[in-house]
């Protein structure tokens, strides 16, 4: 179906879950959530693909679970007494590894707040590793830092560095040498859920943000081809 907005009827949902989230609940109101979240979820998904595909021409925007669409499931080991995610998650990747190591367009949402962010949200050690040995060079280390500055002009936002010590190869005294303590590196920005979000220009609204934030997903890209 074409893609209309979010609908509100999706916040209210969301609300629901918060206050009945147990399995049996959700199942007995799936068709509610096929209706008011997973179709237009897919529907959203369709659309910001055929615009991502003009910064990114091979980027994946696939409309299904655990592609582009997060379960809705939590792991019931991890959260057993709520079984159920209260924030709605969405992710257009580049390249052939794994999504949540790969460099992409993301967007989460509840039933206040909208989060989009692009790059990579958490290293794990070996693209951690990779990501040390990579800024050691310096032009590399200079042209994300000034990606970096370039966004925060706009508004937007970088996670805190995640580490207190300087890793192997790095005594502090090096240009940018902070940017060795991070575990992630992403940009971001949010905003309310309102009438944008229910209609839709919240494409072109994301798509904006995306555009702004293309330096860094290339530069994030770039270094996940080098991930032995």
């Amino acid at each position: 179906m074409p893609f209309q907005g979010f609908p509100e009827e999706g916040n209210t949902f969301i609300k629901e879950i918060i206050t009945n989230n147990s399995k049996e609940w959700f199942e007995a109101n799936r068709d509610r959530y096929e209706q008011t979240i997973a179709a237009p979820n897919k529907a959203f998904v369709e659309e910001m693909g055929e615009h991502l595909q003009i910064l990114v021409p091979t980027i994946h925007a696939i409309p299904k679970t655990n592609k582009s669409l997060f379960r809705i499931y939590r792991d019931a080991r991890l959260h057993p007494a709520e079984p159920i995610k209260t924030r709605i998650g969405i992710i257009f990747w580049q390249g052939a590894g794994h999504r949540m190591q790969s460099s992409s367009f993301y967007l989460h949402y509840d039933d206040r707040e909208v989060f989009v962010a692009a790059g990579i949200r958490n290293f794990k050690p070996p693209l951690l590793a990779t990501y040390r040995e990579y800024i050691q060079n310096e032009k590399q280390r200079t042209e994300l830092h000034h990606i970096l500055e370039r966004l925060k002009a706009k508004g937007y936002q970088i996670p805190e560095p995640h580490f207190k010590r300087y890793p192997a190869g790095f005594d502090g005294s090096e240009p940018y040498a902070s940017l060795a303590l991070y575990r992630a590196m992403f940009a971001y920005t949010t905003f309310k859920t309102g009438k944008i979000f229910h209609s839709p220009k919240i494409v072109d609204r994301c798509f904006t943000i995306y555009e702004d934030m293309f330096d860094l997903q290339q530069w994030v890209y770039e270094l996940t081809l080098r991930v032995k």
